[in-house]
């Protein structure tokens, strides 16, 4: 069973299968393509392309889900650190699947994130999210989008959204 919207579909998980963080791989761009696309059909996030995964799958980490109950394994949740400065990194493409909503794998995603950002000694991340109340509990606060960093603007610029953007600047000192 699928579940879909559009014709955008997610393999169903079951929600109480056991959880490995690691890595993401090459292997797993379709999965991942296939998640965020499932909730930017929702208006929840933006669209990546399979392109862009393949170039930055080194930023991202996933949360798989084993095979559970009858249910097939995959992807339960992604999110990606992405290097935009020596003194700034995005947190992006966060994505958790509908039936793992509700065990903390969002929290997880940004902490692993956190965490390799301190192992770089990056001194803040920053995030574009609709998800407002989701950063603040993960210790971010609303920034002004003029106060960004010019780098955060040069890859804006090449976003289909970039004159009409409605998305949310959070931010999160790590010093």
């Amino acid at each position: 069973m699928t579940l879909s919207l559009d014709s955008i579909a997610v393999p169903e998980l079951h929600p109480d299968a056991p959880l490995t963080t690691r890595k993401a791989r090459l292997s797993d761009i379709d999965a991942i393509h296939e998640l965020i696309g499932y909730w930017a059909a929702r208006g929840r996030m933006l669209v990546r392309s399979k392109t862009l995964l393949a170039e930055s799958i080194r930023d991202f980490t996933v949360i798989e889900a084993a095979p559970h109950a009858g249910k097939p394994g995959g992807i339960a949740g992604v999110g990606g650190l992405h290097l935009l400065a020596r003194d700034l990194a995005e947190v992006r493409g966060l994505a958790v699947h509908p039936n793992m909503k509700g065990r903390g794998l969002g929290k997880a995603l940004v902490l692993a994130c956190e965490a390799e950002a301190r192992d770089l000694a990056l001194p803040a991340l920053f995030a574009w999210t609709y998800e407002q109340t989701f950063f603040e509990r993960c210790g971010f606060t609303r920034i002004d989008k003029t106060n960004l960093h010019p780098k955060v603007w040069s890859e804006c610029q090449r976003c289909a959204f970039f004159e009409n953007c409605n998305e949310i600047a959070m931010f999160k000192p790590l010093v």
